[in-house]
């Protein structure tokens, strides 16, 4: 087989033979990388039920994803022979580890722990793993468990009745290979040796099988052959006296609970055993124990058990007087921080939540929503969740996660486990908080359909509006933010935001749902209350973030005294308080998504840095000649246009006004500048780019948002995107003549970010109509003459290249490149990534790069204090961890 090619896949090297076929390592020479091929059985291929059945399992399986399982890519066939490609894992096998004697205690429980953790998120979906043994197990060079071939076994044999363990896949399928055929047999449960169908049950007792043979270097049960190891399963005992006579209690007793000849007396989920490890490895007291020393007299041993049981009889007398008098000591207060492992990284918009009892919190990365247990080793991506799921929330009772996608723009939960999101309901361009409440509803800040706050059932529905506000009136009315519901179910808390980026204007306010009566309660930005009694929140000063709180009388409605600061240097608003806070440290005032540095990126990712002071830079559009970049900056509070100057390196104010001007585009001659402004109600404006004279206005447009994207060549039309409620939808305007609009796209999903080709023949834009965003393009400017989706695992923010033979996008933080083929049909190539890194981009940032008329580089956002190499790693890293902090709050802030 090496050398051959199957499909896309050439194989370079023989990685072993298994029990369900022979495994390679090959090139996908698609997309570049090494995976391993498994090179299923020859009489596989000649019964088409079995490959039917195969086909349909390993859909499930692929479903399956976690940081310590193997993922599957795909099922694949290839003159006959059927294949599975799967991920490549390099390191040796749990097998091979254990082959140089027993693990270290500490070790091998921090290994059975993620082996605890993967089979408990494949328990979740439904897929029982059948055939867990150590050469089934891989770890990293790093110390990463990924167990392999998740499922197979049933997806090779299907569900049989009654199926003998000697026919069992595993064994069978192996049968010159004797080794195999031990191997397996000796991990295999009573119910499977008696061949009678299992459940997760089965893996349990395989899991403890396998630690048993981790901490002593020997297997559990044995035999000459298959049929005496299935004997010795069914009927005997493990040698308890192998393991460490001073292992942790608890270990003990996980191993003797997983090895219940009856599943029914063994723990009912996997769940169960991954907490006994994690308290036994944060145990004070170690995982191993000191030994007692045994008396050498017995006599001796007599009389000290006699004063021992004295001592205890006068102890618990005492101790029950003591307690019956004494009041109980508050938890005490504990400090610790988490390090983001190196494959992890947070997103732009720093975000966390705790869940309500303390005991987990969830962060946002690039790659999903990852989720920690306070008491766990690692944090494990919640999946289903990606870098577009934002304003994570806990339910209740602590078991979903609340949670908005700014990829398809819709309010959503999921379960802590992972698996399929359910979609409550749509949303506009932003959402800014989520709240939920005991009454199984969600309370949010939707900032652009109808920007309010809006409240929709768990179950789904069509959101209720509670208090509405305009975003064209933010810097003079505020906006509410970060809502949440007191406990009387009337009374809305929330953040009256007059600035994105200067919080030191924003207020705490609370607001009667039934009179509509406002009050302001104190300065400051994301205020929770917690049943001590408190508001907590954030204030800045001297571009400093702390957490403070004061007491909150909830039958007035009123603060009692001011502030008490509790905690200095918080990185904007990246904290979240129930018992325990969790919080990322840092020293922005504004954010530590906020200030942002220019730079250009070449198409192998090469950076240069442009030397502009850090600001809050949004929407850059590079002038046609060349020479400018166009720019958003809030400063202040208040949004404004101004001009980079690349030839004189100086930047200058363009627009003035007292109301927010912002997404700017070029004439094609790179002598006027177009915007939207909120000013009069809203619409868009046109000023010279030198600076001279006065913004006149285009079109006014207060009921619908006209967003500026392109400026034709021929400088007589002028493209938007639109916004009006929930619709977003592509309009045209003639600069000459009457000025009418002419709407282009105007359909139940979204269409954005529409940008038009430099020849003027096509147009580019996302849409949702899949379901997530992905990138389309359509004749221009007959829409109905086709249309083709050119992205193909979803995008946003399309570029085209000055010549107009690529078409550029990004996705999930890769940014993508498609050649296009327009004679004589218009056909798309396949996308590309050109390169990665942590630039700008995400929801409610329009279209955040641009490209220069070279066609040889990007204008790109990173956040200030990047780094500028080519992995452009970010800080911060560390989550900072409090336990019983509100034991804390209530020393140093009492309430009466």
């Amino acid at each position: 087989m090496i050398g051959k090619t199957l499909v896309h896949y050439e194989i370079t090297a023989e990685i072993g033979k298994g029990g369900m076929g022979e495994v390679y390592q090959a090139k996908d020479t698609k997309l570049g990388r090494d995976v391993a091929i498994k090179v299923l059985p020859e009489e596989f291929a000649l019964d088409t039920d079995r490959v039917a059945r195969f086909q349909r399992e390993a859909k499930l399986l692929a479903s399956l994803n976690h940081p310590n399982i193997a993922a599957i890519y795909g099922l694949e066939e290839s003159e006959g022979t059927h294949f599975l490609v799967m991920e490549l894992i390099e390191g040796d096998t749990l097998s091979d580890r254990i082959k140089t004697g027993p693990i270290p205690v500490e070790e091998a429980l921090k290994l059975a722990l993620q082996m605890a953790e993967a089979l408990e998120a494949a328990h979740e979906k439904g897929v029982i793993h059948r055939d867990l043994k150590p050469a089934n197990i891989k770890v990293t060079p790093e110390g990463k468990v990924k167990i392999l071939d998740f499922g197979l076994a049933k997806a090779y044999a299907g569900d049989q009745e009654n199926l003998s363990p000697m026919d069992s896949p595993t064994i069978s399928a192996a049968a010159t290979q004797q080794g195999v055929i031990l191997g397996t047999a000796a991990y295999m449960s009573p119910e499977q040796a008696k061949g009678i169908p299992v459940n997760t049950r089965a893996d349990i007792w395989a899991f403890g099988v396998v630690l048993f043979e981790m901490l002593t270097g020997r297997q559990s049960f044995t035999g000459e052959t298959a049929s005496e190891t299935l004997a010795s399963v069914m009927k005997s005992e493990p040698e308890w006296d192998w393991l460490p006579p001073n292992l942790h209690s608890r270990i003990r007793l996980l191993l003797e609970r997983c090895l219940e000849k009856q599943p029914k007396n063994r723990y009912s989920g996997i769940s169960d055993a991954r907490v006994d490890i994690q308290k036994a490895l944060i145990d004070p007291s170690g995982v191993i124990t000191k030994l007692i020393p045994i008396a050498e007299s017995q006599k001796n041993s007599r009389q000290t058990l006699l004063w021992a049981s004295i001592a205890v009889i006068l102890i618990i007398i005492a101790a029950t007087v003591i307690w019956n008098i004494r009041t109980p000591e508050p938890p005490k207060v504990m400090r610790f921080s988490y390090e983001l492992p190196e494959n992890q990284q947070f997103t732009s918009n720093i975000q966390l939540a705790v869940s309500p009892d303390g005991s987990q919190f969830v962060y946002s990365t690039t790659d999903g929503l990852y989720l920690r247990s306070v008491d766990a080793l690692d944090a494990r991506l919640v999946s289903g969740t990606d870098q577009n799921s934002m304003q994570a929330v806990f339910s209740p009772d602590g078991k979903w996660i609340g949670y908005w996608s700014s990829n398809d723009r819709k309010l959503k939960k999921i379960a802590i486990n992972g698996g399929v999101p359910v979609v409550l309901c749509d949303t506009g361009a932003f959402v800014a908080g989520l709240s939920w409440n005991p009454d199984n509803t969600i309370v949010y800040s939707d900032l652009m359909t109808d920007g309010g706050i809006k409240r929709v059932s768990t179950d789904g529905g069509t959101p209720e509006s509670l208090i509405k506000a305009k975003v064209a009136n933010m810097g003079t009315e505020g906006i509410p933010v970060n809502p949440q519901m007191l406990p009387d179910g009337k009374t809305i808390l929330f953040t009256n935001m007059f600035s994105p980026t200067d919080r030191s204007r924003n207020q705490i306010i609370i607001q009667s749902l039934e009179s509509g009566e406002r009050k302001t309660l104190v300065g400051g930005f994301a205020a929770m209350y917690l049943s001590t009694g408190h508001l907590v929140y954030g204030q800045v000063n001297d571009n400093i973030t702390s957490i403070v709180a004061v007491p909150f009388d909830l039958d007035t409605l009123e603060v009692k005294g001011g502030p008490v600061p509790l905690l200095e240097g918080v990185g904007g608003r990246a904290f979240s308080v129930s018992g325990t806070l969790v919080y990322v440290p840092g020293t922005s005032g504004i954010g530590l998504a906020s200030l942002r540095t220019l730079v250009w990126v070449g198409r192998e990712g090469k950076e240069e840095q442009i030397e502009t002071e850090p600001s809050m830079y949004r929407f850059p559009k590079v002038s046609p000649d060349g020479t400018k970049v166009a720019l958003t900056v809030s400063r202040s509070g208040n949004q404004d246009i101004w001009i980079w100057d690349l030839l004189r390196e100086t930047q200058t104010r363009l627009t003035f006004h007292e109301n927010n001007d912002l997404q700017a585009i070029w004439s094609p001659d790179s002598k006027w500048i177009v915007f939207w402004s909120d000013r009069d109600g809203g619409g868009v404006y046109q000023k010279s780019a030198d600076g001279t004279g006065k913004a006149e206005l285009v079109i006014s447009s207060p009921e619908t948002s006209l967003f500026p994207s392109s400026w034709l060549a021929e400088g007589d039309r002028l493209v938007f995107g639109t916004q009006s409620g929930n619709s977003w939808d592509i309009a045209m305007l003639s600069m000459s003549g009457d000025k009418n609009l002419q709407h282009l796209l105007q359909e139940e999903t979204s269409e954005i970010e529409p940008v038009i080709s430099p020849d003027g023949k096509w147009m580019a834009y996302a849409s949702n109509e899949s379901g997530r965003l992905d990138i389309y393009v359509r004749p221009f400017p007959d829409m109905d003459a086709g249309k083709w989706q050119v992205s193909t695992n979803g995008g946003v923010s399309p570029l085209w290249s000055p010549d107009g033979n690529e078409l550029f996008y990004i996705v999930e933080g890769s940014f993508m490149v498609v050649s296009l083929e327009k004679e004589p049909a218009f056909q798309p190539g396949k996308p590309d990534v050109l390169f990665n890194g942590m630039y700008i981009s995400g929801a409610g940032e329009g279209i955040p790069w641009d490209i220069d008329p070279n066609g040889k580089r990007f204008l790109m956002m990173k956040r200030a204090g990047a780094a500028s190499d080519e992995s452009t790693t970010e800080a911060p890293r560390k989550i900072n961890i409090v336990l019983n902090w509100v034991e804390e709050l209530k020393q140093r802030v009492p309430v009466e």
